[in-house]
C-alpha cells in the first residue's frame, strides 16, 4: 500500500526505478519468391485507393494448393461395417437351416425308434399270446371218427 493512502502523514517517498527492457524484432520471414517463367513478363496492375493515391505493382497469381486426391464416395470403414453385416447374415442363414436341419433329422430318428418299437413289440405280443395258448397236453388230427355210445374211435 502506498504511503499516501495509508492515513498517516508522508515521512519518506519510495523511490520506483523503471528499466527498460529492449524488444527483440521478431524474425522476419521473406515473401515466397514466385517462379517465373523466362519469356513472360508479370503484367503491371494499379490500384486507386479511396483517398486518391495510386499503387502500382505487379499482380502475383495466388498460389495455388497442390490438388488432394480424390477421396471415395464412401468411406472404408462404412464398406467393411456392411461387408460384416452381409457376413453375419450368411452366417445366421446357415445356422438357422442348420438347426432345421438337426430338428428334420431328430424327427425321423424319433419316428424310427417308435416304428421300430410298434413292430418288436407287436413281434414280442404274438409270441408271448400264441405261447400262451398252448398249454401242455397233446393235439390230435381227426379225420374221420366215428362216435358210438359217447365212445370214440379213432
Amino acid at each position: 500500500m502506498y504511503p499516501e493512502h495509508s492515513g498517516h502523514a508522508p515521512t519518506e517517498r519510495a523511490v520506483e526505478v523503471h528499466h527498460t527492457t529492449p524488444i527483440t524484432p521478431a524474425a522476419v520471414t521473406p515473401a515466397p519468391l514466385i517462379p517465373v517463367q523466362p519469356g513472360t513478363v508479370p503484367s503491371v496492375a494499379s490500384v486507386v485507393l479511396p483517398d486518391g493515391r495510386v499503387v502500382t505493382g505487379y499482380a502475383i497469381e495466388p498460389a495455388r494448393p497442390e490438388p488432394v486426391a480424390a477421396k471415395p464416395a464412401v468411406s472404408r470403414a462404412a464398406v467393411n461395417v456392411a461387408l460384416g453385416g452381409v457376413g453375419f447374415l450368411a452366417v445366421c442363414g446357415g445356422l438357422l437351416l442348420l438347426t432345421t436341419f438337426i430338428t428334420a433329422l431328430t424327427a425321423l430318428v424319433t419316428q424310427l425308434i417308435t416304428l421300430a418299437a410298434v413292430v418288436f413289440g407287436g413281434w414280442i405280443a404274438v409270441q408271448v399270446f400264441s405261447a400262451s395258448s398252448h398249454k401242455g397236453g397233446n393235439t390230435f388230427n381227426i379225420r374221420k371218427a366215428v362216435f358210438k355210445r359217447n365212445h370214440f374211435n379213432g
